[in-house]
C-alpha cells in the first residue's frame, strides 16, 4: 500500500511538474486512451494488407505477430507486397538511417552503428552508395567523435546539401557536434566542422550556467540548413537550438528546459522554421493504477520564430500540446499536410507500462491499454488544441489480444512488437507513412484518408543465426529469432522502392510488388527521407 501511494504521489508530482513547465495551456488528450469500458472503447486496428503477390511468406499469426513457436525453430521472415532487392549486412546497424542524392545523381544512405568496439573492423556511420539499389556498397566509414555512435541524432539537409549528428555513445556522449558536406560527392563526406557546443571554448554567446551539460541523443535540421535542433539528454534535459549558417563553427543559440521526469527525445522543424514539434518523453512506468494516472506522454509544439529570425537572445515559446496515456517514451514527429489540411505523425518508443518488460505489458493489458508502442495522426489544424485523429494499431497491439500475445515475449525486457521510427512519402502531400516497428518489421501505410489508414505492404526479415558487432540488439539477441527494425525508411516513387535498417540484417533494399504503392498522387522529392 505505500508503493502504492508513493507512487501515485510520484505521478502527481510529475503532472504537476509539466504543468508548470508549459503555462497557460491545458492538456488536451486523445479520448481514446483513459480505458476499455462502453462509452470510451479501444479503438480498431488498422486494415490490414488486402491480398499479397504470389510467392510471398504472409503472416500467419495475428498482424504484426511472430509467434513463439516460430521464434522457437528460426524464424525465415514474413513479407508481404514487399521483396528483398539487395542488402549490404556489414556488423550491423543501430538506430538511425539518413538518405542524400547529390548533383552527380549519387544516391547514398547514412546508418549509425553502436559504440561498441568488440569483434568490430570498421567503426562509426557507414556511407553507402545505392546508385545501384541490388547492390549497395559501403564507401567510407565516419569516425570522428559524434561520428563513432551519433544514436538518433544523425541527419541529412537537402537544401544545404550537409550531414550532422551530436555525440552520443549509447547515452553517454558529450557536446560535440559535427557537420559534414555532402555536395562535392555525397559517397565522401568531407567534415566541415567539430565543436563542444555550448561551452565558453566554443565561444557561445548562449554557453550554459554552471553545472549544466549537453549530452547528445536526437536532433533535426530545420529545413533550410540555418539551425540543427537537437534533444538532449544532458543536465537539465533540454532542446537546444544551434547555429550553422557557419558550418565551420556551429554555436549555440538557445534551449528549452523541460520539467523533472520529463525527458528531450526527437522532433521536427516546419518548413518555414517557425514551428518545432517536440515530444514528451516520459514513462509511465509499472503502476497498479493507471485509472488514476495522469496522461503526460505527448507532443508539444514550440514557436521559434524568433531562433529563425535571428532575434538576440531567441526564446522558444509554447504553443500547444496533446498527450496520452496509451503509450510512452515519446520518440519523433513528422509534420505533413494531408489534402491541404496540417497533421502531425507522433511516434512512441514504449507501450502503456514503459520500458519495464513482462510487468509492463501485463499491467497494460488489465488497465485495457496498448501494451506496446505505435505511430499516430495528429489533427494540427488548430495548433493551440492538436488532436489524435487515428493510430497505426496492429492486432499485436490491441489489448484484446493480449493472451496471445504476450507469451511470445517471455525472456523479452524492452523493444519488442512496437514503433520507432517513420517516414513518409512528401511532407507537403503525404499519401504513404513507412514505420519500422522492432520485431514487426517495416510496416506501409496508406494515409490518404488520415482518420482510416489502412496496411498496404509489410517486410519483417529472417532472424540472423550470428549477432551483428554493430547492432544495438545487445542482449536482447537470440539467434534466429526476429530482428530489430527500427530506423527511417527512404520512399522512392520512381523505382517503387524503399530504403531501411534493421539492426542484424543491416541495410536494406526493397522493391514493392503488386501494384501496391506509388499511388497515382504520390510524389517522392530526391534525397530526403521525409521524416
Amino acid at each position: 500500500m505505500k508503493q502504492k501511494k508513493a507512487r501515485r504521489r510520484a505521478r502527481q508530482a510529475l503532472a504537476s511538474t509539466l504543468t508548470g513547465v508549459i503555462p497557460l495551456i491545458l492538456w488536451s488528450c486523445d479520448g481514446h486512451d483513459s480505458g476499455s469500458n462502453a462509452a470510451n472503447p479501444p479503438p480498431l486496428t488498422v486494415q490490414k494488407v488486402a491480398s499479397c503477390a504470389p510467392g510471398d511468406k504472409p503472416e500467419t499469426a495475428l498482424q504484426g505477430q511472430v509467434p513463439a513457436s516460430l521464434r522457437a525453430t528460426g524464424f525465415d521472415g514474413f513479407n508481404c507486397n514487399l521483396q528483398l532487392a539487395g542488402q549490404l549486412q556489414g556488423e550491423g546497424a543501430s538506430w538511425q538511417h539518413a538518405w542524400f542524392q547529390d548533383g552527380a545523381g549519387h544516391q547514398c544512405a547514412y546508418y549509425d552503428t553502436a559504440s561498441s568496439t568488440v569483434g568490430r573492423s570498421n567503426l562509426g556511420t557507414v556511407v553507402v552508395d545505392v546508385s545501384d539499389p541490388s547492390k549497395p556498397t559501403a564507401t567510407a566509414y565516419l569516425t570522428t567523435v559524434a561520428m563513432l555512435d551519433p544514436w538518433e541524432s544523425l541527419r541529412t539537409n537537402v537544401r544545404r546539401q550537409l550531414l550532422g549528428a551530436e555525440s552520443a555513445k549509447n547515452g553517454q556522449g558529450g557536446p560535440e557536434f559535427e557537420v559534414y558536406d555532402l555536395s562535392g560527392d555525397c559517397r565522401f563526406p568531407q567534415l566541415l566542422s567539430s565543436v563542444a557546443v555550448g561551452t565558453s571554448a566554443n565561444g557561445d554567446a548562449a554557453a550554459l550556467p554552471a553545472g549544466q551539460t549537453i549530452q547528445g541523443h536526437e536532433g533535426a535540421f530545420a529545413p533550410d540548413g540555418l539551425t540543427y535542433y537537437g534533444g538532449d539528454r544532458g543536465t537539465p534535459t533540454k532542446y537546444t537550438a544551434i547555429d550553422i549558417s557557419n558550418t565551420t563553427h556551429p554555436l549555440l543559440l538557445a534551449t528549452w528546459t523541460l520539467g523533472a521526469g520529463v525527458l528531450a527525445h526527437g522532433l521536427s522543424v516546419s518548413d518555414d522554421g517557425n514551428r518545432a514539434y517536440v515530444t514528451l518523453d516520459t514513462d509511465p512506468g509499472v503502476v497498479p493504477d493507471f485509472a488514476t494516472l495522469p496522461a503526460t506522454n505527448g507532443l508539444l509544439i514550440l514557436d521559434t520564430s524568433e531562433i529563425q529570425s535571428r532575434k538576440p537572445n531567441p526564446q522558444f515559446k509554447p504553443v500547444g500540446q496533446v498527450v496520452w496515456k496509451d503509450g510512452g517514451h515519446a520518440q519523433h514527429t513528422i509534420p505533413i499536410k494531408i489534402g491541404g489540411n496540417a497533421y502531425i505523425v507522433a511516434v512512441d518508443e514504449s507501450g502503456s507500462g514503459g520500458l519495464n518488460g513482462m510487468a509492463g505489458w501485463q499491467e497494460a493489458c488489465a488497465a485495457g491499454l496498448s501494451p506496446f508502442n505505435m505511430a499516430r495522426i495528429v489533427d494540427a489544424n488548430d495548433e493551440t488544441n492538436p488532436k489524435v485523429v487515428s493510430k497505426l494499431m496492429l492486432e499485436v497491439h490491441d489489448p484484446a489480444n493480449c493472451d496471445q500475445v504476450l507469451p511470445d515475449l517471455v525472456g523479452r525486457t524492452s523493444f519488442t512488437y512496437g514503433s520507432h521510427y517513420c517516414s513518409v512519402d512528401n511532407r507537403q502531400t503525404a499519401t504513404t507513412l513507412a514505420c519500422g516497428y522492432f520485431n514487426s518489421g517495416i510496416r506501409v501505410f496508406d494515409i490518404r484518408d488520415p482518420l482510416q489508414p489502412k496496411e498496404i505492404a509489410y517486410y519483417n526479415p529472417a532472424g540472423t543465426l550470428t549477432a551483428s558487432a554493430g547492432s544495438n540488439h545487445g542482449a536482447q539477441w537470440v539467434s534466429g529469432g526476429p530482428d530489430w527494425c527500427n530506423a527511417q525508411v527512404h520512399l522512392d516513387a520512381a523505382t517503387a522502392s524503399l530504403q531501411t535498417t534493421c539492426q542484424d540484417n543491416g541495410f536494406l533494399s526493397l522493391k514493392f510488388e503488386n501494384g501496391v504503392w506509388p499511388f497515382p498522387t504520390t510524389t517522392t522529392p530526391p534525397g530526403a527521407s521525409n521524416d
